[in-house]
C-alpha cells in the first residue's frame, strides 16, 4: 500500500488571491501525484492546512483536493481553525471536540490526531484526546498501525521550531502510545523539512512543505538578537510517498520540480537490471 503525504499547505496566505504561490505548489504536488508514476492508494494531509483558518480558505483546499483520484484525509495543524474546518468537511469525525479518527486501509490502521490548540504555536494533546488514543489503541493490539499527527513529538535541532522534550503535551502523548507494540511508524509535519528520528521504539518521519520550506540552519538562536539567518526559503514543493511492504513502513521524500534525467530503462540498462533482479530470491 502506498500513502502519500502532504503537510503545512497554508493557503489563505495571500487572503485575496485564489491563485496565490501557495496553492500553485499545492496543485503542482497533487497533479504529480494524480499524474506521476507513484499514485497512491490515499492522500494524508498533516496540518496548518491553511494561513489563518479562514472559511474561504478551506473551500480553496477543496477545490484543490477535488482533482485527487484517491481518498483525501485531514488533520489540523497550529494554523488552522476547527470550527470553520468541520463546517467545510463536515465528514471528518470529531470526537469530543477534537477532530480525531481511525480509518482502515490495505492492512493497516490509521489514527489521525489533533494537536491543535488555537492560539498557540507549538502543539498540545490534552487528557481527553490522550483518553481516545490510549482507548482506540487498546481496542486492537495487534493490526499494524500508523499515526498522523501535525506537530512531532521530538526535538529536531532547528531551535525556533524545536519541541521541547519535557512539554506536557508530549508526555501525554507518550504515555497514550506506550503500551501499543503494533505501532509502525508516527507521521508528522510543522517543521517544513524532511527528517526521520527513531522514537519511543518506532520511526517518527516529518514531511517537507508544499509551502515554502524552512532553513536548515542548527546553531543556537537568541531572541534578543536578531543575526539575519536564512529563515524561509523557496524549495520545490515536497510530499512523501510510505509505502508498506506488510512489514514496515518505508518513508520516501520527493519533490514536484522538474528533475534532470541522467539515465532511462532502455535496452542499454536491461541487462544490468536483469542482473540485479535475478540476485534476488524468486
Amino acid at each position: 500500500m502506498l500513502i502519500a503525504q502532504v503537510t503545512d499547505i497554508h493557503l489563505g496566505f495571500d487572503r485575496d488571491d485564489p491563485a496565490e504561490f501557495n496553492r500553485q505548489r499545492l496543485d503542482k504536488v497533487l497533479r504529480y501525484l494524480n499524474n506521476g508514476p507513484n499514485r497512491p492508494d490515499l492522500l494524508i494531509a498533516t496540518g496548518d492546512l491553511t494561513e489563518h483558518g479562514a472559511a474561504a480558505s478551506y473551500r480553496q483546499l477543496a477545490d484543490a483536493f477535488s482533482i485527487c483520484s484517491f481518498p483525501v484525509h485531514m488533520c489540523l495543524g497550529n494554523h488552522d481553525i476547527r470550527s470553520n474546518f468541520t463546517a467545510q468537511f463536515p465528514e471528518t469525525p470529531v470526537v469530543d471536540g477534537f477532530v480525531q479518527y481511525a480509518l482502515a486501509a490495505g492492512g493497516v490502521r490509521i489514527l489521525m490526531l489533533d494537536t491543535l490548540e488555537e492560539g498557540r504555536h507549538g502543539g498540545a494533546f490534552c487528557d481527553t484526546r490522550a483518553k481516545w488514543l490510549r482507548s482506540t489503541l487498546a481496542q486492537d493490539r495487534d493490526t499494524p498501525t500508523i499515526i498522523g499527527m501535525h506537530h512531532p513529538p521530538v526535538e529536531i535541532g532547528i531551535a525556533w521550531m524545536n519541541t521541547h522534550a519535557e512539554e506536557q503535551w508530549v508526555s501525554n502523548f507518550t504515555q497514550a502510545i506506550q503500551d501499543a507494540p503494533n505501532i509502525k511508524g508516527i507521521m508528522c509535519g510543522h517543521v517544513h523539512r524532511s527528517i526521520a528520528v527513531p522514537w519511543q521504539g518506532t520511526a517518527v518521519t516529518i514531511c517537507s512543505s508544499t509551502a515554502a520550506q524552512v532553513a536548515l540552519d542548527l546553531k543556537p538562536i537568541d531572541p534578543e538578537k536578531p543575526d539575519n539567518r536564512a529563515m524561509i526559503i523557496a524549495d520545490h514543493p515536497a510530499y512523501a510517498l510510505h509505502f508498506w511492504n506488510g512489514r514496515e513502513l518505508v518513508s520516501h521524500f520527493d519533490s514536484a520540480g522538474d528533475q534532470a534525467i541522467l539515465a532511462k530503462y532502455d535496452s542499454h540498462l536491461q541487462p544490468f537490471i536483469k542482473k540485479l533482479i535475478g540476485e534476488r530470491p524468486s
